[in-house]
């Protein structure tokens, strides 16, 4: 009967946690990666502020950690046009859709000890991860219609 309880629990266990392709996301993820290009689906010139804090040339160039043990990470501005320095965060990877690959990321801006504020966080799509690049989609409304924000990051 104890081991009937101790394989149940294990079971349980098991699948509540994340699942295989998360967990290879989250060693590929690791490490420093650099934001090396930011596009746009439609044509034209855009004042766009990225995760309520910088602009698209302030964010082109900066660095960023990725510490998927505890979801944690920090970003920092290095262009010396900007408001440099570092920023904390804590992210969450979700898988949406197995059979394409597709997650969801969702970034939460904090302090140094990992606190919100607001406790208002940034939802994207992790819409590709390899060993030296990942890219990141965000779907905005402009003037009623979709306007996708493409993050590319190299490591």
């Amino acid at each position: 009967m104890k081991q009937l309880i101790l394989l149940l629990f294990t079971i349980s266990l098991v699948s509540c946690g994340a699942s295989k392709t998360v967990r290879t996301s989250k060693k590929v993820i690791k490490g420093e990666w650099t934001l090396s290009s930011i596009s746009y689906s439609e044509a034209g010139t855009y004042n766009v502020t990225l995760l309520s804090d910088a602009s698209k040339a302030c964010f082109e160039g900066s660095t960023w950690q990725f510490i998927p043990n505890n979801n944690t990470g920090i970003y920092t501005i290095n262009n010396p046009s900007c408001s440099i320095g570092a920023r904390n965060f804590v992210f969450t990877i979700q898988e949406i859709d197995q059979q394409t690959g597709l997650y969801d990321f969702l970034l939460k801006p904090t302090d140094e000890k990992h606190k919100s504020d607001t406790n208002q966080g940034f939802r994207l799509s992790l819409t590709s991860l390899s060993e030296a690049a990942m890219q990141w989609q965000q779907t905005v409304s402009v003037d009623g219609k979709p306007f996708t924000i493409i993050m590319n990051f190299t490591k």
